[in-house]
C-alpha cells in the first residue's frame, strides 16, 4: 500500500472516470448518427467511418458541426414520446368496457354479486338501472 500513494489513486480514478465518459460520448455520437432521419445513408456511413477511424477528432468535429442539432433532435424525440404517452393514457382512460361485454353480461355479474351478498338490494337496483340506461 505504501508503493501507491493517495494522489496516484485519485489520479487513477480520475483517468478511469474520463475514460468512461469518453466512451459514453462516443456511443452517444454514434447513436445520434443512426437516429438522425435527415442524414442519408452515405452521410451516416461517412460520419461512422470518421468517428471510428479517428475517434477523438471525429467526435470533436461532429460535436462542432452537429452538436446543436443533436440536442434539438433529442428534445424533439423526447417530446414525441411524451405526446405518444399522453395520447395513450388519454385513450386508455376514456376506453369503453372491454369488447364482448354487453348489458346481459354486466347484469349477470351484478346478479352474482347480489346473490353472493357482496352488494345490497339498493346497490343492486341502482347498478342495474345504470346498466340498463347505458
Amino acid at each position: 500500500m505504501s508503493d501507491y500513494p493517495l494522489l496516484n489513486a485519485f489520479l487513477t480514478m480520475m483517468w478511469f472516470f474520463l475514460w468512461m465518459a469518453w466512451f459514453m460520448l462516443l456511443f452517444r455520437v454514434i447513436a445520434d448518427v443512426f437516429s438522425d432521419d435527415t442524414l442519408g445513408g452515405w452521410g451516416k456511413a461517412g460520419w461512422t467511418l470518421f468517428v471510428c477511424a479517428l475517434p477523438y477528432l471525429g467526435v470533436l468535429v461532429y460535436l462542432i458541426a452537429r452538436g446543436r442539432s443533436m440536442g434539438e433532435r433529442t428534445l424533439r424525440q423526447a417530446r414525441a414520446r411524451d405526446q405518444a404517452l399522453r395520447a395513450y393514457v388519454r385513450e386508455a382512460a376514456t376506453e369503453s368496457p372491454p369488447a364482448g361485454r354487453n348489458k346481459a353480461d354486466e347484469l349477470a355479474r351484478l346478479a352474482g354479486l347480489h346473490d353472493h351478498g357482496d352488494i345490497s338490494d339498493a346497490e343492486y337496483e341502482k347498478a342495474k338501472a345504470e346498466v340498463l340506461a347505458a
